[in-house]
């Protein structure tokens, strides 16, 4: 757990199994594991995330995606958080109109980011017998991308590249065409 200077708390997640970026550049995986005991000590109870997802949705707000827990660089949207009997499951959309969005994106294919952390406030937390704090309920406010996360079970279901069904090769060889039809298009009109 790491605490901002706002009061915020911060846990950070890995994906299952590599980040999954799709068509649009969705992600998709588990960013908290109820259960899992985090390199903090902590433990997130089952339905800690609940009564703050049903105050978000009556309120039309939604978590947001964040760039390393900085505020001023969101990334993306969530468009589905939901607790199921695993944990925090997170699906959303990378914007690569920003700049952020397509460096992560990028990061992302390469292997080179592959963790979640969720930035939220304590609500009700308990010491259960191994003196571990056990997260009742929690206000959550962000899921991040990050470089070093806390829990290193959450991660993605499946790596990028086998659920985009293209390599970065692939994907340079097709611009490269693309580009030579484009010139030989701007050729013959000169």
């Amino acid at each position: 757990m790491y605490l901002t200077g706002n009061g915020l708390e911060q846990k950070f997640c890995r994906f299952d199994e590599g980040v999954v970026v799709t068509d649009g550049h969705e992600i998709e995986g588990y960013a908290s594991l109820f259960g899992a005991t985090d390199q903090g000590g902590d433990v997130v109870a089952k339905g800690a995330y609940e009564a703050s997802l049903k105050r978000l949705a009556e309120t039309g707000r939604r978590v947001k995606l964040l760039w390393q827990h900085d505020p001023a660089q969101p990334i993306g949207i969530w468009t589905e958080v939901r607790e199921d009997a695993k944990g925090l499951h997170v699906k959303g959309r990378l914007l690569t109109e920003v700049e952020k969005g397509r460096e992560a994106a990028r990061l992302i294919e390469a292997g080179a980011i592959d963790g979640l952390s969720i930035g939220y406030r304590t609500i009700r937390a308990s010491k259960d017998a191994e003196g571990r704090r056990v997260l009742n309920e929690v206000e959550l406010w962000e899921v991040s991308l990050v470089t070093f996360p806390m829990l290193p079970d959450a991660r993605l279901s499946q790596p990028m590249a086998a659920k985009s069904g293209d390599s970065a090769e692939e994907t340079l060889r097709e611009l490269a065409g693309v580009f030579r039809h484009a010139r030989e298009v701007l050729a013959g009109q000169g």
